[in-house]
């Protein structure tokens, strides 16, 4: 019973992996009421459905620490192919997500600017709706910043996955050709935002390994005797 416990250890590891990064992906995606610049039609959204924001703010706090426990997984999975690489990618993860953390507060902040309180009065509305827009432009711009760290670890990811004999390799190439899209994207978004917005949203189409690799770790999980293996080779620090 013990031996089949620490068998199946690494599969498991590998499912809870999977469902937490399809949980993840799933709260994050949603849409931002924004309408590009028109600060009062923004405003009205937001307050015409705040229940929808707020829900909005909340997935995104579940989704960050949901995704912080698939980083670890996969460096606790993928230490054995290079243990290095394997905690840079973790690096480049966990400090994408402390962004992303710190950068809820100005999707937060518009509740606050428009939330009708006191001491506000001293700002027309006007004003009070251009400091909103403001916040969620600085939200998005944050994002950005995420998505460079974020395209990061899945160079590293799918370079790892390549050089491991317990998942497909197919899976590692298009994980690293994702990455590299999305470096594409986000650092022409700061450089060149008029070729960006050409870009998007079929730079983001490569996107779809990652819910292949959730998909692959939920179902199939890793080849537990293959793990073993590479775990136990000469030079493998697990």
């Amino acid at each position: 019973m013990i031996d089949h416990t620490i068998e199946t250890s690494p599969r498991l590891k590998a499912r809870i992996a999977g469902a937490l990064y399809l949980i993840s992906g799933t709260l994050f995606v949603r849409g931002m009421p924004v309408v590009t610049g028109d600060a009062a039609a923004t405003a009205h959204n937001i307050l015409a459905h705040e229940t929808f924001f707020r829900l909005g703010f909340v997935a995104d706090l579940l989704s960050a620490p949901c995704y912080i426990a698939v980083t670890l997984l996969l460096y606790d999975l993928l230490r054995p192919v290079n243990r290095s690489l394997a905690l840079l990618a973790t690096v480049f993860s966990l400090v994408g997500s402390t962004i992303g953390a710190v950068d809820y507060l100005f999707h937060l902040a518009p509740l606050i600017v428009l939330g009708g309180s006191h001491y506000l009065s001293v700002f027309s509305m006007e004003q009070l709706q251009a400091l909103a827009l403001m916040s969620l432009n600085f939200h998005a711009q944050g994002l950005n910043i995420c998505m460079v760290f974020f395209g990061f670890f899945c160079l590293l990811l799918g370079y790892l996955i390549f050089r491991s004999i317990f998942l497909p390799r197919v899976i590692g190439v298009l994980l690293a050709i994702a990455g590299f899209c999305y470096l594409a994207n986000y650092l022409a978004t700061f450089l060149a935002p008029e070729f960006a917005a050409h870009l998007f949203p079929y730079i983001l189409i490569p996107g779809v390994a990652e819910i292949v690799l959730a998909l692959w770790l939920l179902v199939a999980g890793v080849n537990v005797p293959r793990w073993k293996e590479q775990a136990s080779a000469p030079g493998a620090r697990v």
